[in-house]
């Protein structure tokens, strides 16, 4: 029923993952010394700047997002304006719950900082490609049995996925294994990422296995 938009998810997935790939690999082959270890800010950072550049053009360029019934300068911006305004609030709100969850407050405040701007780039960023700052839209979205969309779907699976994975790996820092990606946050960044690539896979491919009983309307 919904055969042409879970081809195009897909699609703009297999894309967005290979934005996480190049943002991996180019830096290693231009910037001398670089690793996801040990310029772990710098690979967080890379991978940050690629999802939300590849994933604004993508959701732009295939119409995902919202229309707008105001189509004047004025209002563009005011949405720009709110747009960028929720992205900071919400790498607040991630650090927040991050320092809440054991994070140290003030030592490893950057790189705390920096997982936050991670988890934004991959949850928040993708509400407001799809839905744009409606705060109400993303309440209807994330509460049960609201997805009124296979896009809606996309975005519990996605978004659940990536937190998951950044809580589990948080799991390995305690143990007395002294690995390099015990350091802080860089096995939370890892099992995000893993989660948010596990979520592109599985988002679409959910979606088609239970596509015969899914009852809401698409776009």
């Amino acid at each position: 029923m919904w055969d042409h938009e879970i081809r195009a998810m897909a699609s703009t997935h297999a894309i967005i993952a290979s934005s996480v790939f190049m943002a991996t690999v180019l830096p290693a082959a231009l910037v001398p010394g670089f690793s996801v270890y040990g310029t772990h800010l710098l690979w967080l950072y890379s991978v940050s700047g690629a999802v939300t550049a590849v994933s604004v053009a993508v959701f732009w360029l295939l119409g995902i997002t919202p229309p707008t019934k105001k189509h004047t300068v004025g209002f563009k911006l005011s949405r720009l304006f709110r747009s960028c305004l929720y992205f900071f609030l919400s790498c607040l709100f991630f650090h927040t719950v991050v320092v809440l969850y054991g994070a140290p407050l003030i030592e490893s405040a950057l790189e705390t900082f920096s997982l936050a701007v991670l988890l934004t780039s991959l949850t928040t960023l993708r509400c407001l490609c799809v839905l744009g700052p409606n705060v109400q839209a993303w309440i209807r979205v994330f509460s049960r049995h609201g997805a009124m969309s296979v896009w809606d779907t996309c975005l519990q699976i996605t978004v659940a996925c990536t937190v998951v994975g950044a809580w589990v790996g948080a799991f390995p820092i305690p143990l007395d294994w002294d690995r390099p990606w015990q350091v802080w946050p860089v096995s939370c960044s890892l099992g995000a990422t893993i989660g948010f690539l596990t979520g592109l896979v599985a988002a679409p491919a959910w979606i088609h296995y239970h596509r015969k009983h899914l009852t809401y309307k698409c776009k």
